[in-house]
C-alpha cells in the first residue's frame, strides 16, 4: 500500500521514520485552519487532521496520512506563534501552567474511509522569567509553532511535566500513528 503523506513537516517526516514508515509522496494540504465559532480543541484538532487528508485524497491504491497539532489552554485553541509579539504573548500565558497538547492523526484510505485517533498530553512549563521568554524567542525556533514552542529543542528545558505522547507534542503521536498505519496496510520497516 502505497503512503502519502499530507505535510511537508520535516518533523513529521522525521517521527515517521523512526517507525520505520516512508512517504511514497508528500503534499500540503490547502485548508482553511481557523476555528470555528465557539469550536473546542479537541474537535479542532480532529476535524483539521481530517479536513487536511482529505484536500489531498482518497487517491487511488494509496493511503493518505495527515495530522495536526492543537495547544489548548482550558478550552482556548492557542494560535501557532506568526510574530514574536505574537510568541511572547504565547509564552506568557503557558508560564508556569498546565496545557493541553492534542495531536491527531488521520489515515484516509484509498476508499475514502477515514481512521482518526488523537493523543491528548499533558505539558506543563515551569514559570518562565521575562529574560528566558526573550531568549528563545530570539533564537528562532518557536516561530510559527503551535503554541509558541517547540519541544525537541530549547523548550524542552521548561517542561517541568508531561504526561502523555512526547512524539505527539513534536508533531506526530507515534503509537496511534503506527496502529493506524498497521490497521491500513502501510508496510513498516
Amino acid at each position: 500500500m502505497r503512503l502519502i503523506l499530507a505535510s511537508t513537516s520535516p518533523r513529521r517526516r522525521d517521527l515517521l521514520a523512526r517507525i520505520g514508515a516512508v512517504p511514497d509522496r508528500v503534499e500540503a494540504p490547502d485548508i482553511d485552519e481557523n476555528p470555528l465559532k465557539g469550536e473546542l480543541p479537541r474537535p479542532y484538532a480532529l476535524r483539521l487532521a481530517e479536513a487536511k487528508a482529505r484536500a489531498i485524497g482518497p487517491q487511488d491504491g494509496a493511503v493518505v496520512l495527515a495530522g495536526d497539532t492543537t495547544i489548548a489552554l482550558g478550552r482556548r485553541i492557542l494560535p501557532p506563534a506568526t510574530t514574536e509579539d505574537v510568541q511572547r504573548e504565547l509564552l506568557g500565558l503557558l508560564s508556569g501552567r498546565r496545557h493541553h497538547c492534542l495531536s491527531a492523526v488521520c489515515v484516509l484510505m484509498p476508499d475514502g474511509k477515514a481512521r482518526i485517533r488523537i493523543a491528548d498530553t499533558i505539558v506543563a512549563f515551569k514559570r518562565l522569567e521575562p529574560r528566558e521568554i526573550d531568549a528563545y524567542i530570539a533564537c528562532g525556533e518557536g516561530l510559527g509553532k503551535a503554541g509558541g514552542y517547540a519541544i525537541q529543542g530549547r523548550a524542552e528545558a521548561f517542561v517541568r511535566f508531561l504526561s502523555g505522547s512526547h512524539s505527539g507534542v513534536i508533531g506526530l503521536p507515534l503509537f496511534d500513528t503506527r496502529a493506524l498505519l498497521e490497521t491500513a496496510g502501510v508496510p513498516l520497516g
